[in-house]
């Protein structure tokens, strides 16, 4: 049979199931087949789109020229919207669905939009050791403009299409945080227009107050418009460490003692069930033997996390060399593991060589398609949450979330929290070594319901001095919340930029409770 006859009569047989089914049937219990036909060719035109218009931009070197334009440009919404009384609050225009947070950010359609298209990478400044960028900025767009340079972030979030101003006015973190901290340890400025429209910039040393209030703010103190970000040098290669170990006590001391250790340049576990993990340790390096060069970022390669299983079903150790930009992006082809949860074989070698260079779906379509019966399916029986609690009570953590979620694998990542100002910092005057427990998948435990489970998880996480990563369902009331963060320099700021009238409180933003 001809092949375009086949595949007609394949796409009409399809039609009439879909048509007999109903597409909401299709769309909750085999959304593959629409993932597959549709969001993943569309994601490959997305990618197309934004790689050559960053090539485009940086060619031309227009975006410095136009930034200053662009900035005015918000500094005038602003203004009419003084004028016109400021009867909203102010949010960015930026659609809820573009956004990598899961949550469905409803405000959009009441808050006055302010249109700011900012996507570009402003300077890089080799003397100063500093890149300069607008907040739309990708990680995957910096990386892939930094690297050939031979400069790379302190701290990449491993997600491609993590941008810079969402990991600041949220936060971010990496297996180098041990090292670095967050990924507002290693900013060094921001620019920001404010209530009153006017623009300032802040640092350490200027404007101090500010600086350290805006990470974790969620645009509720002004619209970040530029940062100043630092950058090192980056190496070709990670030289990684596989280790699989058994017991929940053994693999907390190993973790641990890994995380104090300043000459791993990376510390990674992932926890494939209570009582099994594997650790990983990396180093930079420019020199490779070829025979353990493993390219883990090419589209036919296997799922990292699944990679990293093999160790531990073999039980044995291993290292090999990555690329750095394969290694910095390792988690962002199977989104971590939630992409098994939409294409179930998406992992499988012919899929991967047929398929796999149009993957992952982006995630902003995936919001964008989901539909109500998918969001409410998601919210009742799936999780996904970032804890970030104190190293020395992470064996009593994972038990918790064993106990409250049984969700596997489970992401750990070390990072250091200095005790700067602001709304996360330890309890104590010192800096302090926290881990965070990244639970993402389907709660296997019996008596999971989605909003008892996560306020139990919640109150313990409130009782470690920890901390919620503010980008999934948070379900506090406004006493945990603001018991759970300090906000004494938040809402001193608030009050002195007259900011009440301008934004939403950023519990009023992000948390559950106050949504409904």
């Amino acid at each position: 049979m001809d092949p375009l006859l086949s595949l007609g009569a394949g796409l009409l047989l399809l039609a009439l199931w879909v048509r007999h089914k109903g597409l909401e049937y299709l769309l909750v219990h085999h959304r593959w087949v629409f993932v597959c036909l549709f969001l993943l060719p569309l994601s490959v035109l997305f990618d197309i789109y934004y790689q050559l218009r960053a090539w485009a931009v940086w060619r031309l070197h227009s975006a410095p020229r136009q930034h200053g334009q662009r900035v005015r440009h918000i500094q005038a919404q602003v203004q009419e919207w003084k004028n016109e009384g400021g009867k909203t609050y102010m949010c960015t225009g930026r659609p809820g669905w573009l956004t990598v947070s899961l949550r469905v950010g409803k405000y959009k359609k009441t808050h006055k939009n302010i249109v700011i298209n900012l996507m570009d990478i402003l300077e890089v400044d080799i003397e100063r050791q500093v890149v300069r960028v607008e907040p739309l900025v990708t990680m995957g767009q910096l990386t892939a403009h930094l690297n050939p340079m031979g400069w790379t972030l302190p701290v990449v979030p491993e997600l491609d299409d993590l941008t810079v101003g969402g990991l600041i006015m949220g936060t971010g973190i990496e297996s180098s945080s041990h090292i670095y901290g967050l990924f507002q340890h290693t900013c060094l400025a921001y620019e920001l227009v404010l209530a009153d429209g006017s623009l300032v910039r802040c640092t350490p040393a200027e404007n101090s107050d500010l600086f350290y209030a805006v990470p974790w703010s969620c645009g509720t103190l002004g619209f970040l418009v530029a940062a100043e970000i630092k950058i090192i040098p980056a190496k070709k290669y990670v030289k990684l460490h596989y280790k699989p170990v058994r017991g929940l006590e053994k693999i907390c001391e190993k973790f641990t003692e890994e995380s104090k250790k300043k000459d791993n340049n990376f510390v990674e576990g992932l926890v494939y069930s209570l009582e099994e993990a594997v650790i990983m340790t990396g180093v930079l390096t420019d020199e490779a033997e070829d025979s353990q060069i493993n390219r883990i970022g090419n589209y036919y390669k296997p799922w990292f996390f699944k990679h990293g299983e093999k160790y531990l079903k073999a039980n044995q150790t291993g290292i090999e060399y990555i690329p750095s930009r394969h290694y910095y992006h390792r988690h962002t082809r199977s989104i971590f593991w939630e992409l098994q949860d939409i294409i179930p074989f998406g992992n499988n070698p012919v899929f991967r060589y047929l398929f796999g260079w149009m993957v992952p779906p982006k995630i902003s379509l995936l919001k964008l398609t989901q539909g109500e019966a998918i969001r409410k399916l998601y919210e009742q029986h799936h999780v996904v949450q970032d804890m970030l609690v104190p190293m020395k009570i992470l064996e009593k953590s994972i038990r918790t979330f064993h106990s409250d979620l049984n969700v596997y694998p489970l992401w750990l990542c070390p990072f250091i929290l200095p005790n700067n100002p602001g709304m996360v910092h330890p309890k104590g005057d010192e800096m302090e070594l926290y881990v965070d427990i990244g639970a993402y998948g389907e709660p296997k435990t019996k008596q999971f319901e989605a909003r008892a489970s996560m306020r139990q998880m919640e109150k313990f996480v409130r009782n470690v001095h920890g901390f919620q990563m503010l980008y999934a369902d948070c379900y506090m009331n406004r006493e945990e919340f603001w018991d759970m963060f300090d906000g004494s320099l938040y809402h001193k700021l608030r009050e002195q930029m007259n900011c009440k009238d301008a934004f939403p409180e950023v519990y009023d933003k992000i948390c559950k409770a106050a949504r409904h």
